[in-house]
């Protein structure tokens, strides 16, 4: 048996608890992982409102990073102790227009992250970087692999470009101002919280305005090529009216909503795009690895619970108050001391 963050019961957070699991035997193409670390996104949130009381029992969680305990009899490439990132897009193996019929995400329909072991195909592996601690490599795999996505794939950045990132504080949102410096851009924040502009700034952004302001007034007409809208209803309006003509709408999320309206007539006189995208594929969550490495890029950590702490963790993103990625960090263990 094994402590694990499950959601069994009632939906949202009332039904989240810290119990045991039973270990499964692993198939052949399967490793089991010893987890270090993980890290908290509002999947977590989402999967807690979309169940209910007649649900198994489910182990949340798609970031994690961790060690190998034990790999399956047709598994040549990874060994015993070898140090790991999930890659959470089960299924999602090469880069594509998007992901395949077959793709999942680990923590939906079948146990997740936020445990102190995992079994998992032994396809989702890749290597832990050294220069990342447990808690950085741990909160990966969702957020940044969501922002690498959006501005290479399919944002397709470029040097000298100016960025427009909605509602700062965000995982994903955070690595998207990091990356974004990383490749030169001019980087313009927006959110209703002054000390959230503030660390904005102290991180790179060239400007940070609020919200709730009109923005184009606050920017004195200053247009962007590229916006990425995680916030849905609450700013789409405004992400589009702050584009160039032919400009670009990346977005991936929907924190104030699913349905949004717009003046289809002003967007397709403005020749700008729409693009859609979430997560990606391992191929890309390489890519994204090594992106990392060579600008020196680590996680902005928020807060660091202890798994026992769960509740409270999915409380602090629930609430919003959270600025960049939350951990799950794992109690020392005998054989930690050893190592």
């Amino acid at each position: 048996m094994y402590q694990a963050l499950l959601h069994h019961g009632p939906t949202g957070l009332k039904g989240v608890k810290i119990a045991g699991r039973a270990k499964r035997n692993l198939a052949a193409d399967e490793v089991l992982v010893r987890l270090k670390a993980s890290g908290l996104n509002r999947r977590d949130l989402l999967n807690m409102m979309w169940r209910n009381e007649q649900d198994a029992p489910l182990v949340l969680g798609a970031d994690g990073a961790g060690k190998i305990e034990e790999v399956g009899s047709d598994v040549e490439e990874w060994h015993v102790g070898d140090e790991v990132i999930l890659h959470a897009g089960v299924n999602w193996l090469t880069k594509s227009d998007a992901p395949p019929a077959s793709f999942e995400i680990l923590g939906s329909s079948f146990d997740g992250t936020h445990a102190q072991y995992i079994v998992v195909p032994a396809s989702l592996l890749v290597k832990k970087p050294t220069y990342l601690t447990w808690e950085e490599a741990g909160v990966l795999s969702v957020a940044a692999l969501t922002a690498y996505r959006a501005i290479r794939t399919k944002g397709q950045v470029k040097e000298g470009n100016t960025v427009l990132i909605p509602g700062i504080g965000s995982g994903v949102a955070t690595f998207l101002l990091q990356m974004s410096k990383a490749m030169k851009c001019r980087v313009i924040v927006t959110s209703r919280s002054k000390a959230k502009q503030e660390r904005a700034l102290q991180l790179g952004a060239d400007v940070a305005i609020d919200t709730t302001m009109d923005w184009n007034e606050a920017l004195q007409g200053e247009k962007v090529d590229i916006v990425f809208d995680s916030v849905g209803p609450a700013t789409f309006q405004q992400s589009l009216h702050q584009l160039r003509p032919g400009g670009t709408c990346v977005t991936f999320g929907a924190t104030t909503g699913d349905i949004i309206e717009f003046n289809l007539r002003s967007f397709f006189y403005s020749q700008c795009n729409i693009l859609g995208t979430t997560l990606g594929s391992k191929e890309e969550f390489i890519e994204m690895l090594g992106f990392m490495e060579q600008h020196q890029i680590r996680p902005i950590i928020d807060h660091v619970y202890d798994l026992e702490q769960g509740v409270a963790a999915l409380q602090r993103l629930q609430d919003s108050e959270q600025f960049g990625k939350i951990v799950l960090r794992r109690s020392k263990t005998e054989a930690d001391h050893k190592e």
